[in-house]
């Protein structure tokens, strides 16, 4: 016999469980941290997570506006996990328009090709010196 399907899940352990952080107590730290909140409102590590909830997920510069689907207290693979939500168009839209601006701002810097000589050391390291005084 399957064991009955959860009706509420502690917030950490979904947002592990839908692999949206590597750990629980990476997602627990988030939380902490103001980058989660449940229904519009901050929210707590304990705090009880129901299918049809709005969470709003920042990790690092992505953004995610997601709805609760399903809720699971096992990380299962990536197919599962994907299955317990929901992101909204809009927040895939402004994820993609996020990432390609990143990518646009990167091509204007090129990578030199080798380490800079002695000579270009002192050069750098004169040039640093200006904006110093």
């Amino acid at each position: 016999m399957e064991p009955a399907a959860p009706e509420t899940v502690r917030a950490d352990l979904w947002l592990w469980a839908a692999r949206f952080f590597k750990t629980r107590s990476l997602a627990k730290q988030a939380i902490e941290g103001g980058k989660v909140e449940a229904n519009a409102q901050p929210c707590k590590p304990s705090k009880a997570i129901r299918a049809g909830d709005r969470l709003r997920i920042t990790r690092g510069e992505e953004r995610f506006d997601v709805e609760v689907l399903g809720l699971s207290e096992q990380r299962g693979p990536a197919s599962v996990a994907q299955a317990l939500y929901r992101e909204t168009d809009e927040s895939r839209a402004a994820r993609a328009a996020e990432q390609e601006r990143r990518r646009l701002e990167a091509t204007g810097y090129a990578k030199p090709a080798t380490k800079p000589d002695k000579r270009a050391r002192r050069l750098i390291r004169a040039l640093g010196d200006i904006d110093s005084l």
